[in-house]
């Protein structure tokens, strides 16, 4: 069979149609009857030297095979330079992971220069590239999904301890080495510890008994409410979000954000619960012993609404363990994955997770599983 014959025309062409507009390697082999390793030849000799690529049959003169023959040499050594500057630090890993690395990159530079340059031979790649995946690498897979889907699960809190004893009880049998090294092929990290909360230096005063007493039920609307206030960090320093929770409904009736941990801060929160739901008659008002609550600012504000004051015991965070439950919900579901520029994106962001999720889509277990505005609007509460 005579060998076929193509002009220098039809090579840059064929090259063009390649790198230019984006043709696959297969696609343009079947478009042009041209087998895909003449193709990769041609792209890369136009990527070697394209003013001097495809010359046709004409005799070089010795001083243009020289310059021909230092060119390639210069083009294998900046593609082998090229080469280890993206594969730094292969030379020091396995085999397996040099052969990936070669096979990703086999269509930018020829598989002969990558090899030369991590050191393993052809042979062996494309031994590797046709072996079947061995027993330790299948393994390897099976361990490494359950491995994610216990970082991930966990909100990606887990180190590798953690997950290994996961992994352990689930009834795999690996060692915590491994685990660690898959952790770290997929750039699984533990979450790190949040920074110091700031401290609330106001002085405590025991003004009210614990009348609540954990009864974390109400018969009906503006017979109890829940309040607390908590941190998130931001770029701009803490943002401060107080807020108050009726427990009929589990409903968010009032918050208030600012910078400063004052009682202003969960002044503004009552007064919008109080403006949202009418003046109310016979209340409950739930709170710790924080001195923005014990301040005469907000204890003047429950009196001139008839309102009955509970706090819980000192140090004692079940107590309010409603409240606790709706910020940690805030910060699993909403915050605690972000990071905020400014103290305005992250109060953007908690409005739009209290009124436009928490209160009328947020199905709570406490209700039988119906957002909260659902459950007011079921029960006839306007």
């Amino acid at each position: 069979m005579e060998r076929r014959k193509f002009t220098r025309e039809f090579k840059l062409e064929a090259v063009k149609l390649i790198k230019e507009r984006g043709v696959s390697f297969a696609q343009a082999s079947r478009d042009l009857d041209v087998h895909q390793t003449v193709l990769r030849n041609w792209v890369r000799d136009f990527g070697s030297d394209p003013a001097s690529a495809f010359p046709g049959h004409g005799q070089m003169k010795p001083e243009q095979l020289e310059l021909a023959r230092l060119r390639k040499e210069v083009a294998k050594l900046k593609a082998e330079r090229d080469i280890l500057k993206k594969g730094r630090g292969l030379l020091c890993e396995g085999l397996p992971v040099r052969f990936a690395f070669i096979a990703k990159h086999r269509d930018i530079w020829p598989v002969s220069w990558i090899c030369g340059a991590l050191g393993v031979s052809r042979s062996g790649f494309h031994a590797w590239l046709t072996r079947a995946p061995s027993a330790r690498a299948r393994s390897d897979e099976e361990i490494g999904a359950r491995v994610r889907a216990s970082h991930v699960t966990r909100f990606r809190t887990y180190g590798a301890r953690p997950v290994w004893h996961d992994l352990l009880a689930e009834g795999y049998r690996c060692g915590l080495h491994r685990i660690e090294r898959l952790m770290r092929a997929q750039g699984l990290r533990a979450r790190p510890r949040r920074r110091g909360l700031p401290k609330d230096t106001g002085e405590r005063s025991v003004i009210a008994d614990n009348v609540l007493d954990r009864q974390f039920t109400a018969g009906g609307p503006n017979q109890k409410w829940v309040a607390d206030f908590t941190y998130i960090w931001t770029a701009e320093g803490w943002l401060y979000v107080a807020a108050v929770i009726d427990l009929f409904s589990r409903r968010v009736v009032g918050w208030s954000m600012q910078a400063e941990m004052t009682a202003q801060l969960v002044t503004d929160a009552l007064i919008m619960a109080i403006w949202r739901r009418g003046k109310p008659d016979a209340l409950l008002h739930h709170s710790d012993q924080g001195s923005q609550y014990t301040s005469e600012q907000f204890q003047r504000l429950m009196a001139d609404n008839d309102v009955a004051c509970s706090m819980s015991r000192s140090g004692n965070c079940w107590d309010n363990a409603a409240m606790e439950s709706f910020f940690s919900s805030l910060k699993t579901e909403r915050t605690a994955r972000k990071v905020y520029r400014a103290r305005d994106e992250a109060k953007a962001d908690v409005f739009d997770y209290i009124e436009c999720f928490y209160n009328p889509i947020r199905r709570h277990s406490t209700i039988g599983y119906r957002s909260p505005i659902d459950f007011e609007r079921e029960a006839g509460v306007a």
